[in-house]
């Protein structure tokens, strides 16, 4: 079964640093586009940064540009997400994401998520 689960959440001052992993199985990592989304209390779920495949081209939200670093490892079907100067609006669930573009007679988009985890950016 598809699974993603995400690690490496936790509380950090502002300033700090923290290092996402989004360890994943049961599909073919390889090919998928990876993302990480963010979910503040009471705020819709965003889009933080994306790396896609074969090309690993990233795009990153303005909000977190210059700051957070996404990577894969297809050896290990992980994504990372490199959180520095972490600042107090960060704080947030983290979600990882696999999304498959497929035509509608391969039965269309595929898209996965994991069950997020909590960082939290406070003095």
């Amino acid at each position: 079964q598809e699974s993603l689960a995400e690690s490496g959440g936790g509380v950090v001052q502002p300033g700090g640093s923290l290092r996402l992993s989004c360890a994943s199985s049961g599909f073919p990592f390889g090919i998928y586009t990876m993302s990480w989304h963010r979910q503040a209390p009471g705020q819709a779920r965003e889009l933080v940064a994306r790396i896609s495949s074969p090309d690993g081209n990233t795009n990153y939200a303005d909000s977190v540009k210059g700051r957070f670093t996404i990577s894969r490892d297809d050896l290990k079907s992980t994504v990372y997400l490199e959180m520095n100067s972490l600042k107090p609006e960060d704080t947030a669930t983290y979600y990882c994401n696999a999304y498959l573009r497929r035509p509608p007679w391969l039965s269309g988009d595929v898209s996965y998520w994991g069950k997020g985890t909590l960082v939290t950016v406070s003095s």
